[in-house]
């Protein structure tokens, strides 16, 4: 490439003889063309570089060379990277900054797209505005973003609304066809971008197909736009597959073998939508059999072929966590045993009830589901299913195919919220947009007004614009004095033992040194130091799930032998061991994580309580506690370098 620069300097810099001497202003644009082109090749190569390093990292993981791009979400952070280098910024903001700013920035854009969402539903802007003032003041329960910044979905979930937006409003009927085709624009792109920052894209996507299949099997939605939307999730599941370097763990996801099963099973019934009641609940009971059953076996057809087991860990915790049978897979149970995989919390109701969203939120619910049951009891009732407009019209009525699609995309989400409080920011953030969209809808309270007996036109007029105006008011004068006082209140990080530890790494340790010791932590190390790892927080991956349980064996009952073994065969040079989890008491017994090694590696665990009968007791003292007693056993191994009242940190003796 250098060869190619110093042509092309030599060239403008060369001149005819026989040309004047003044400058002319043909000779002014090829030098500002070559000199952009100059600018735009040191870029490239810059660029080049920079994936060249990311596809082969070894900087990451001990003795492995990884591609960080297959197997990590980052493409955002790549691209940011290249804007923040690109932009003349450098001077003026630094790259946490920017990168903060920018996060923050998608946000905006989220409660942007609650805003439009719930504007399309209900017909006026009142009703997103309502939405957006919800979120905002119930942002314990809708957002991360205050306080874990850098999470996948704080990324993802922008582009998730934006696509609801977009799917709102392309269920409506009786579009032009420029709109129809920008609107299918707008969601493969919003879909494709949501994949591609977040690892666990295909499962919200399962939930979406299941909305979908839901509709289109109930006659609630066209099955033209069905069908678009089902190849528009696999489109941009399989482009994300493409620039992650074919990742299995995509080819493997249930989504793709859902929609596919969905498309077949389609064609192999072409008949399912007629007959009468009873006929068609029992072809629909057959169509979901067929599609659960087709799912199935592609997707152990796809995983036996590809030899998939990166995602096997979650359905160890799904199958445990349901009730069907107790395991004591060390990777299912670091998942059960943890406060985010857990039930949804009972005061979560209690924040949101005090911002009156819940009551809200049921009210509408409520009107809703019966018109939802109304409308599919009449589509299946239908035996000829060819209605009279009149009957159609009002059908349409009282449940648009917008809002049956909002209506059953809440229920489903509500239900993963419920059961995993992880996955409530799907759920409270899609709260908003439903209750404030019902409020301010005229069809929910007219249905609402017929069932009382006191509809009006002029009475559903004054309803739809007083409660939302009352609420506002109402949240304003309750919560805004206090969001102005969060805002005014500045805080900074406080963690002296983790920043000593850090600075001790920097200072005292090669460059290339291997560190051991717990993901989250590790992942620090890595951010503030450089240093390489032997595992990290990606837990995607199953040879690093089992890398990962082998180190953290220093909190297990093993010898030190062992434990020195099983470190120096991942290359670590130190392990650091922090008394936080080596004394644990956060969780209670059973969930620490010293007794799930201790179960895993089939031994009884500490302190009182029982135990399952073929645990045995452990033929070695614990690893943590025992080492910092400095007896010959261990300090043959192991030699304490650094320590404070968090952490201990201990260099591997490398002749043995």
């Amino acid at each position: 490439m250098w060869t190619v620069l110093l042509l092309l300097q030599a060239n403008a810099a060369g001149s005819d003889p026989h040309a004047s001497s003044t400058p002319s202003l043909n000779s002014s644009v090829s030098d500002f063309l070559v000199l952009l082109l100059v600018f735009l090749l040191i870029i490239l190569e810059k660029v080049f570089a920079g994936f060249h390093g990311l596809i082969y990292d070894n900087k990451t993981e001990s003795m492995r060379t990884i591609n960080l791009l297959q197997r990590m979400n980052i493409y955002q952070e790549v691209f940011l990277s290249i804007l923040y280098r690109v932009l003349p910024i450098q001077k003026y903001l630094e790259p946490v900054y920017f990168y903060i700013y920018t996060l923050f920035g998608l946000q905006a854009i989220y409660v942007t797209a609650l805003y439009i969402t719930s504007w399309l539903l209900s017909g006026t802007w009142l009703s997103g505005l309502l939405a957006a003032f919800w979120y905002v003041t119930n942002r314990i329960d809708t957002t991360r973003v205050e306080f874990t910044i850098p999470l996948r979905e704080n990324w993802a979930l922008p582009f998730f609304a934006i696509q609801i937006a977009a799917i709102t409003y392309f269920l409506r009927p009786n579009l032009r066809p420029l709109s129809e085709r920008l609107t299918l624009l707008a969601i493969f792109v919003s879909t494709f971008l949501f994949s591609l920052t977040w690892q666990f894209n295909q499962f919200m996507m399962l939930m979406q197909a299941l909305v979908l299949f839901t509709l289109d099997s109930l006659d609630m939605l066209p099955a033209a736009k069905a069908t678009w939307l089902y190849g528009i999730q696999m489109t941009g599941l399989l482009l994300v597959c493409i620039l992650q370097f074919f990742n299995s763990m995509i080819l493997g996801s249930l989504l793709i073998s859902f929609n596919l099963s969905v498309l077949i099973a389609r064609k192999l019934q072409k008949n399912l939508k007629t007959g009468s009641f009873l006929n068609r609940l029992g072809k629909l009971l057959l169509h979901l059999f067929a599609v659960l059953c087709l799912t199935l076996f592609l997707n152990n057809i796809i995983k036996k072929i590809l030899n998939l087991k990166s995602d096997e860990h979650i359905f160890k915790f799904l199958k445990a966590k349901f009730g069907f049978g107790a395991t004591r897979d060390f990777d299912a149970n670091l998942y059960l045993c943890e406060e985010a995989f857990g039930l949804l919390p009972f005061n979560t109701f209690g924040r949101l009830s005090d911002t009156l969203l819940f009551y809200a939120y049921i009210f509408v619910l409520s009107i809703t589901v019966m018109a939802a049951l109304a409308v599919a009891f009449h589509n299946l009732s239908d035996s000829a299913n060819q209605q009279s407009m009149g009957q159609m019209g009002k059908c349409t009525i009282i449940l648009k195919p917008e809002t049956a699609y909002n209506l059953i995309h809440t229920i489903l989400f509500g239900f993963l919220a419920l059961s995993t409080m992880r996955m409530k920011y799907l759920w409270t953030s899609h709260m908003c947009v439903f209750a404030s969209f019902g409020l301010c809808s005229p069809e929910i309270w007219e249905l609402l007004l017929k069932l009382i007996h006191l509809y009006n036109p002029k009475r559903i007029c004054i309803m739809r614009y007083s409660v939302p105006i009352l609420i506002l008011l109402y949240l304003g004068y309750k919560f805004w004095p206090g969001m102005m006082d969060e805002l005014s209140e500045l805080r900074e990080f406080y963690d002296p033992d983790t920043v000593e530890l850090m600075n001790w790494i920097n200072s005292n340790t090669p460059r290339k040194a291997v560190f051991a010791g717990s993901m989250q932590l590790l992942a620090g190390v890595k951010l503030c130091t450089g240093r390489t790892l032997t595992n990290h927080p990606h837990y995607e991956d199953n040879s690093l799930r089992e890398r990962t349980k082998a180190v953290y064996q220093i909190y297990a009952k093993r010898s030190p032998e062992d434990v020195h073994a099983l470190l120096r065969s991942f290359g670590a040079d130190y392990v650091i061991l922090e008394d936080s989890i080596c004394y644990e008491r956060r969780h209670q017994r059973g969930c620490r994580l010293r007794d799930l090694l201790d179960i895993a590696n089939g031994h009884m665990m500490d302190g009182p309580g029982e135990n399952d009968p073929d645990l045995k007791l452990a033929g070695h003292p614990r690893f943590c506690e025992e080492i910092k007693r400095n007896l010959p056993p261990y300090t043959a191994y192991f030699t304490r370098v650094f320590q404070n009242k968090t952490f201990h940190v201990y260099k591997l003796s490398r002749n043995k």
